[in-house]
C-alpha cells in the first residue's frame, strides 16, 4: 500500500496474517466510541453508505443519490468537525481501494482536516485520540 506523503497511515504496515474483516473492525471502533464518547463524538460520527455494488436501474438511483449528497470515496469513519479515516484490514495486503477514497482524504487533507487510514479498529482509536487531543 503506497501512500501519497500528507497521509499518515495508523497501524503495522508489516503486519500479515489472520485478522478480522474491515466491517468488524468498523463496528468495534463505533460501539467503543458510542461508549466512551455518547453525547459526542460518539452521537457526531458516522459511515456513509456509498459502496454497494450497482447494476441495472440502480445506476438511476445512484445518479439521485449523488444529487443528494452522496460522495463517492467518502471514508468509513467521518466526524463532522474534521476527521476522516478510511478503515483497512489489519493485514493491509486483504484489503481494496475504492475509486474516490484516496481524492476523498485529499480533499479532507487539503481543506485543513485530519486525515489518515487505520489498519484495524485499534489503529484507528489511535488517530481519534490523537486527533482529539490536538484541538486543543
Amino acid at each position: 500500500m503506497k501512500m501519497p506523503p500528507w497521509l499518515k497511515v495508523y497501524g503495522d504496515l508489516s503486519f500479515r496474517g489472520d485478522c478480522p474483516q474491515e466491517s468488524a473492525e468498523q463496528i468495534t471502533f463505533f460501539n467503543r466510541l458510542r461508549a466512551d464518547y455518547p453525547e459526542t463524538w460518539g452521537r457526531m460520527a458516522l459511515h456513509p453508505k456509498n459502496e454497494e455494488k450497482r447494476i441495472g436501474k440502480q445506476f438511476a438511483q445512484l445518479s439521485r443519490d449523488k444529487s443528494m449528497g452522496l460522495s463517492p470515496g467518502a471514508s468509513d469513519i467521518i466526524i463532522p468537525v474534521g476527521f476522516a479515516c478510511e478503515m483497512k484490514r489489519q493485514d493491509h495486503t486483504k484489503s481494496k481501494w475504492q475509486p474516490g477514497q484516496i481524492d476523498y482524504l485529499k480533499a479532507v487533507h487539503s481543506a485543513g482536516g485530519f486525515a489518515c487510514v487505520a489498519l484495524g479498529w485499534e489503529a484507528a482509536w489511535e488517530a481519534f485520540e490523537e486527533w482529539k487531543n490536538s484541538r486543543g
